[in-house]
């Protein structure tokens, strides 16, 4: 592959952003929600998944922002029935936030159409097709995520 073929392969990537975060946008106004609140929710379902207990600070460097913006995220959110502060099982001093049962089924019915025609849309590619297409979204989201850190 040339050097412009690769060039048209990040205007794909570009494309591709633009239309994801179109449909996250459409989410977003649909709940009465912000960008940021999006980008916050996902930070602590991501974590969930993980098995990972998010705290409020750790989700400010998750969405870079700082502790005062963090705490006002955090309480719309919970305001808006959201997310939820609990005492962290494992460390009882420490509160980490959860996503409510209300907000994961509101994500889940929104996006679960989009999920399953993603997956349907990777039938035709083998496993080693896509552990390749799985490394290359790893080091294309750590670079992008390098250069939005770094101020651009």
């Amino acid at each position: 592959m040339d050097v412009e073929e690769r060039r048209e392969l990040a205007l794909l990537l570009r494309r591709l952003t633009v239309e994801l975060d179109a449909v996250g946008q459409r989410f977003a106004e649909l709940h009465g929600l912000g960008r940021t609140d999006v980008r916050a929710m996902v930070a602590i379902m991501d974590a969930a998944r993980r098995g990972e207990a998010l705290t409020a600070g750790a989700l400010g460097r998750a969405v870079d922002l700082s502790s005062a913006s963090v705490t006002a995220l955090v309480d719309r959110l919970e305001r808006a029935g959201h997310v939820h502060r609990v005492r962290d099982p494992a460390d009882r001093r420490r509160v980490v936030l959860e996503m409510s049962e209300s907000a994961m089924a509101a994500g889940g019915q929104f996006f679960g159409g989009l999920q399953r025609d993603l997956v349907a849309a990777m039938a035709d590619h083998t496993d080693e097709e896509l552990a390749v297409v799985r490394r290359f979204l790893e080091r294309v989201t750590d670079v992008v995520v390098r250069h939005a850190r770094s101020g651009g």
